[in-house]
């Protein structure tokens, strides 16, 4: 049964009364900044070369820097805890499913000194200095998994629009989790709406989703997974399995300080991301020539950067345990 650990997020009257953010980010940077090899170009963006095509999003310096404050932007929603699967003891081997920049692999190591901590992702951008208990593996997920010892805690974050089958994906997880382990799956709900009906007609950023969604799913690959994580690890055999619903404003204007500070870096996440986000859907699935992205990109942005209007997006975490 699904949970809703954040209860409607209120507006600060003052924010809509601010002046205007003006036509950069500065004021959201600087807010955030103090808080936190084989590849391909394309449209002045590097996609990664291992199994192309499998991945439709950027994995140069710019887009490693927005992961990483994706990172410390879910941590804040989830309350600063890396899981939120109730492991009974400290566990001995990990596994970071996709694990991008490896910021959630080094901080589990460091978490837990005495465990093995693996990394997987299609590219090979993780540092070299790392915790000693910590490496990391250039491997497609969606191949066959190799054979090796179970894992205490299998965790899987953020693969929205990069997985083609998730029953089986969720499976392999099942497979590769030790009995009485646990595993934990967190992604999007891919949909911007607001509570307060802030949202006018014709919103660029509501219109940016629904196209991003169209595109991803006619390549197969959702980027709505979040609603469907607990269904799925049910099926793949999971038990004791729990949901919960975290809302993650866009800009600063909630009243609560946390929420404001997760806004803060979802404002700056999301700008600094659009392009990132739709580049390779838009010019590769949806046939937009590369202009006609960048315009949209300028509408989009100019509706994420009004202050009359409260954006949320869905973030879903889903853990389960391996039966005995």
């Amino acid at each position: 049964m699904a949970e809703t650990t954040s209860r409607e997020v209120e507006v600060d009257p003052a924010f809509d009364n601010e002046s205007s953010l003006g036509d950069d980010m500065q004021s959201y940077s600087t807010s955030v900044a103090s808080s936190v090899q084989n590849f391909r170009m394309e449209h002045g963006r590097r996609f990664h070369a291992y199994r192309e095509g499998a991945y439709n999003f950027p994995n140069d310096e710019k887009e490693q820097d927005r992961l990483d404050m994706v990172h410390h932007m879910q941590m804040l929603a989830k309350g600063s805890k890396l899981f939120l699967a109730p492991l009974a003891a400290d566990p001995k081997r990990i596994l970071d499913v996709g694990t991008g920049t490896g910021i959630w692999a080094i901080e589990a190591a460091d978490a837990y000194p005495d465990a093995e901590v693996i990394g997987n992702d299609l590219s090979p951008i993780q540092p070299n200095w790392v915790p000693p208990n910590c490496r990391f593996e250039v491997d497609d997920v969606e191949s066959e998994w190799p054979e090796r010892a179970p894992f205490d805690l299998v965790h899987v974050r953020y693969m929205a629009g990069a997985i083609a089958d998730w029953p089986k994906l969720v499976s392999r997880a099942f497979a590769a989790t030790a009995p009485g382990g646990w595993a934990e799956f967190s992604d999007y709900e891919m949909r911007y709406y607001a509570e307060d009906g802030s949202v006018k007609p014709g919103n660029k950023m509501v219109r940016l989703a629904e196209l991003l969604c169209e595109g991803a799913d006619a390549i197969g690959r959702t980027l709505q997974p979040g609603q469907h994580l607990e269904r799925w690890m049910k099926d793949a055999g999971f038990s004791n399995v729990e949901t919960r619903l975290f809302k993650l404003p866009l800009g600063a204007w909630p009243r609560d300080e946390t929420y404001k500070q997760i806004g803060a870096f979802n404002m700056v996440q999301t700008y600094e991301g659009l392009e990132a986000f739709i580049l390779a859907i838009f010019t590769r699935v949806l046939g937009w020539t590369a202009d006609e992205v960048q315009v949209f990109l300028a509408q989009a942005r100019a509706d994420l950067k009004r202050r009359d209007t409260h954006l949320i997006l869905n973030f879903w975490v889903a853990f389960g345990q391996r039966p005995e």
